[in-house]
């Protein structure tokens, strides 16, 4: 385990250097590892039904999905770029997987659980976590407001055709949450809350759904196994689509929840760390017999947001305690009434979700744009049900309308000149695939002089499609008589431009 929170790549980070984020510090604190302790506890608390339910997406056992998420948990403590962030068996990665399981058995989800890790690993090593920078800020508010939505509808079936007693109980338990933490901050709400209602239930016997009803719990440790395929091509064509989906979801979900923590915690990560550590934890779950898994934002939240932990010591505390529960105490764990985890997940989805960014003034101050790309992230998201679509579709839209709005700012504009034989046009802005193709229409090629001057200077050239438009340009002059000289380019437009000028053809 990194004692410092540190990472291997001789880089220096904020969180190097604060003690509060340090393993070997939290050691050295009973304060800060009691909360390092009881963070790890009630995330373990938490990820038990939400692990049984992913089993059930997936169609697998719910000891596939927990062992997964012990697995995960576990791994990624070692091996991830982000102290603190829980990686266990996700809804994301189950959906992927589902279909493998259903047409090919639990051997083929197994295998392509390791082919998707080593994925994982390759492309974390190619430095796939540094496309991060392009994803807008629109797109991750859009992104943690989806997520604060689905963890928000993913408790409504357990609120539905259920005894009345549940909801009273739920209400007990937000007001627990909300009122603990004004009383003190050294027991996490969420465990008081979680403890309190499962007493309730068992002296007053009160029969209401709990956690041994959402599947059998395992009674016995994961073990070490080979998937039963073929090591065939057929069997690589198989798995391979189901394998790469999974290592992309899991990867944007992974590296998105990173960027979140960071946020939070005003610490930086190394995102290329987190995204071979995420593939290595797969592989690792893969030989174990897990579903594979990927960054759990809710319980993430749990975790940093609510409990206040910083170290890895939480996160594999989380995996540990989770396997101690449901193998060891699964009896008393089944006895949790869901009504207290309801309430803890409904907690943290409104403190997840950014409500500055739909109070009215703020949309008032915001263009309309960024509040476009936001809103398109949110309902693909939710309609969806998976967070990476979610998080395309808003990269997608905000580049469209970037481009769109960057092709309205070139403009073509006629400098007065002393000589009535030469016109000479300026050009201003930068011209790519959007912006240029509609500048072979800015010229007057019949009723100008002969000799013609376009200046680049205030430009840039981008693309191919732009040195095409500007031949396009010089040819319309030259079938009339008449030379068009480009002049003004910068070193680089005009490397661009030299390079094809003359080479693309005709109308290409």
């Amino acid at each position: 385990m990194t004692l410092r929170g540190e990472e291997p790549t001789g880089q220096h980070f904020p969180h190097e250097a604060d003690e509060d984020f340090s393993v070997r510090a939290a050691l050295r604190s009973p304060r800060r590892l009691r909360t390092e302790l009881v963070a790890g506890l009630v995330v373990a608390l938490a990820l038990i039904p939400e692990a049984i339910s992913f089993s059930v997406i997936a169609g697998v056992d719910p000891r596939v999905g927990l062992f997964a998420s012990f697995t995960m948990a576990v791994s990624i403590a070692f091996l991830g770029g982000r102290p603190a962030m829980i990686s266990a068996a996700t809804g994301a990665i189950a959906l992927v997987v589902a279909p493998v399981v259903r047409e090919h058995g639990l051997d083929y989800l197994i295998a392509t659980v390791i082919l998707g890790g080593t994925i994982q690993v390759v492309l974390g090593l190619l430095g796939v976590a540094k496309l991060m920078r392009f994803i807008p800020r629109s797109v991750m508010i859009g992104f943690v407001n989806a997520l604060a939505i689905l963890i928000f509808l993913a408790q409504i079936p357990h609120l539905v055709d259920v005894p009345w007693m549940v909801y009273p109980m739920v209400a007990v338990g937000l007001a627990i949450l909300v009122l603990w933490p004004r009383l003190t901050a050294v027991v996490p709400a969420p465990l008081v809350a979680i403890v309190a209602l499962t007493l309730v239930t068992v002296l007053a016997a009160i029969a209401v759904p709990t956690v041994s009803d959402e599947g059998e719990l395992p009674d016995s440790l994961p073990s070490l196994l080979l998937p039963d395929v073929p090591l065939t091509l057929e069997t690589l064509q198989i798995i391979a689509p189901y394998a790469v989906g999974m290592a992309l979801v899991g990867l944007m979900e992974s590296l998105m929840t990173a960027k979140l923590v960071d946020d939070i915690t005003g610490t930086h990560s190394v995102k290329t760390r987190e995204a071979w550590g995420q593939g290595a934890a797969n592989i690792i779950t893969g030989f174990f017999g897990g579903m594979g898994g990927c960054a759990m934002i809710g319980q993430t939240m749990i975790n940093v947001k609510s409990s206040g932990a910083r170290t890895r010591i939480s996160t594999f505390c989380a995996g540990l305690f989770l396997l101690i529960l449901v193998v060891v105490l699964g009896d008393v764990v089944g006895q949790i009434p869901m009504a207290a985890l309801v309430a803890v997940m409904v907690m943290v989805s409104v403190g997840t979700f950014d409500w500055h960014s739909v109070r009215p003034s703020t949309l008032r101050r915001m263009p309309r744009s960024e509040t476009l790309v936001m809103v398109v992230t949110v309902a693909v998201t939710v309609v969806t049900n998976n967070l990476a679509i979610g998080v395309v579709s808003g990269v997608l839209t905000a580049m469209v309308l970037f481009a769109r709005r960057v092709a309205h700012l070139t403009r073509v504009t006629e400098l007065e000149q002393p000589d009535a034989s030469v016109r000479v046009y300026l050009v201003t802005g930068a011209l790519f695939w959007a912006s240029s193709n509609d500048l072979v229409y800015q010229f007057d090629y019949a009723d100008d002089p002969d000799d013609v001057v376009i200046d680049l200077s205030a430009a840039q050239v981008w693309d191919a499609s732009t040195v095409a438009t500007l031949d396009a340009i010089v040819r319309k002059y030259a079938e009339r008589g008449k030379r068009a000289h480009i002049v003004g380019l910068d070193t680089h437009s005009a490397a661009r431009h030299s390079a094809l000028t003359g080479r693309l053809g005709d109308g290409h």
